[in-house]
């Protein structure tokens, strides 16, 4: 009985130091990026905004629109930030569509795609102004 109480004692403390390892660790995606088709130039994307292909921006299936995320490739350590401004279809194999310009300067090349990372931007706090000194 003692060793019922202890082991349910234990785990009160040690399961919310877990959750939050794996929380902290969610914030990075692995998989393939591929590059918008040039038929999708002038086109409107999720967000309203017209899709260029010189832009860096990219599709995601889920993630917020506006998230900023920097997708690094994997093979060459390239990397590149991008906005997230539309959505792609959940049938894709891939994990992120990007910009022509986006997948250029990850070195995504005719193949068209690469093994990737993507790490989401931090949201910086607004700054808390300090009050004037009184003189």
């Amino acid at each position: 009985m003692r060793f019922c109480f202890l082991l349910l004692w234990m785990s009160a403390f040690w399961l919310p130091t877990q959750a939050q390892v794996s929380t902290q660790k969610a914030h990075q995606l692995y998989g393939t990026a591929s590059f918008y088709h040039d038929k999708f130039e002038g086109r409107r994307t999720a967000s309203g905004a017209i899709f260029r292909q010189d832009s860096l921006t990219a599709a995601h299936k889920s993630l917020p629109l506006g998230t900023r995320v920097i997708v690094t490739n994997r093979e060459k350590t390239l990397k590149v930030e991008v906005v997230i401004n539309d959505r792609m279809s959940h049938r894709s194999p891939h994990i992120i569509d990007l910009s022509k310009k986006a997948a250029l300067q990850l070195g995504i090349g005719r193949q068209g795609f690469a093994w990737v990372s993507i790490d989401m931007v931090p949201k910086l706090p607004l700054p808390n102004p300090s009050p004037a000194p009184v003189p």
